[in-house]
């Protein structure tokens, strides 16, 4: 039996989500993240990977990017929250979305998609509403700045 289904997301609303289909312990790993494997010089280098579309880049090491972007890839339909229940782990050349916590049936899979902070940040909306969201899709150890910022801009 697949531990997940396919259904409409609660966090992104015009798209769709993973949700389990029983009780997933911390620490089980959930789906695969498939894709074909190219150079992070392929990535530079086409339109494809331009911010402005949906992307589906995992990168793998200095050299390599595992590129989701394929209907087989299933566990692209993982959407990002602040306050996930499922991380990326991987070896080598493979990615694993492994659950972090406990997951009850029904719920929706969820990953911190890791963007680094930088002056695009705001190109990327969260829409995860978990009570630590700062509003951005930014990876947990830089999204003490966006707070910084909200408090600076509070002050004036």
């Amino acid at each position: 039996m697949k531990l997940y289904k396919i259904k409409r997301s609660k966090i992104d609303n015009k798209g769709r989500g993973l949700y389990a289909t029983k009780d997933i312990k911390k620490g089980t790993k959930i789906i695969n993240y498939t894709g074909k494997i190219i150079t992070n010089k392929q990535v530079d280098e086409s339109d494809k990977y331009d911010n402005n579309k949906p992307i589906y880049l995992f990168t793998l090491n200095k050299r390599y990017t595992l590129d989701g972007d394929f209907s087989w890839n299933t566990a692209g339909l993982i959407n990002h929250s602040c306050d996930p229940n499922s991380q990326y782990d991987g070896k080598g050349l493979k990615i694993w979305i492994t659950a972090i916590k406990d997951i009850k049936k029904e719920e929706e899979f969820t990953c911190d998609y890791g963007f680094g902070f930088d002056k695009d940040y705001k190109q990327f909306p969260c829409k995860c509403r978990a009570k630590n969201c700062c509003g951005y899709i930014v990876r947990e150890e830089s999204r003490w700045r966006i707070h910084k910022k909200f408090a600076m801009s509070k002050k004036n």
